[in-house]
């Protein structure tokens, strides 16, 4: 059976479609536009490759021999830098709780202190008298005698020894709650003996 021009031109056009716009065959069209895809999605690696040694300050130098580092290097540091990065937030984080506990205890010793001057304030005779200079260095010796006792089992053979133990020393023996508790007790020692002493109105 003889095919028709119309049949052989509709097979010709299945086969191998041109566009009535160009002249270039489908493959070729196809072809292109594969290369083009590539070309894009490899600029758009090389983007974020340039952008993480932008970023990441241990990746902003070339090797030890000046070529361009490797992207395999590129990741591991900047894998190597991320890590670091999240150690210091939990170094951070601990600091912070850290000093949210000192604020509170600070808070409370303020609001104790507060609270002692009220009532000494209230005491008959005490808001009138003024405190001298003598009663105010003999609380700050009875303060200081206090924490020199402590002091005194702390080791000074060596530097490095006194610089080991005195702070752990500070830790044990100068927290906030354990400085209130001493101060308070030495003022009332002091108080109790200054009434005692002193001679009635």
């Amino acid at each position: 059976m003889q095919m028709t021009s119309k049949s052989r031109e509709g097979y010709k056009d299945d086969e191998d479609p041109v566009d009535k716009n160009s002249s270039v065959p489908f493959k070729d069209r196809r072809r292109e536009a594969h290369t083009q895809a590539e070309q894009k999605r490899r600029d758009a690696i090389k983007k974020g490759y340039d952008s993480l040694q932008n970023l990441v300050p241990t990746c902003q130098q070339s090797d030890t021999v000046g070529y361009k580092l490797s992207k395999a290097t590129v990741l591991q540091r900047s894998i190597d830098y991320i890590q670091f990065l999240l150690q210091q937030k939990k170094k951070q984080e601990k600091e912070r709780n850290g000093l949210k506990k000192e604020v509170m205890a600070l808070q409370i010793m303020r609001a104790n202190y507060e609270q002692m001057v009220k009532s000494q304030q209230n005491q008959p005779g005490m808001s009138e008298s003024r405190v001298c200079d003598e009663l105010k260095f003999h609380v700050f010796q009875s303060i200081v005698d206090q924490l020199f006792i402590t002091f005194s089992s702390v080791s000074v053979s060596n530097f490095s020894e006194l610089s080991s133990f005195v702070f752990s020393w500070l830790e044990e023996h100068c927290k906030p709650q354990s400085l209130k508790e001493m101060v308070m007790s030495v003022l009332q020692r002091i108080y109790s003996a200054r009434a005692y002493t002193s001679p009635p109105e």
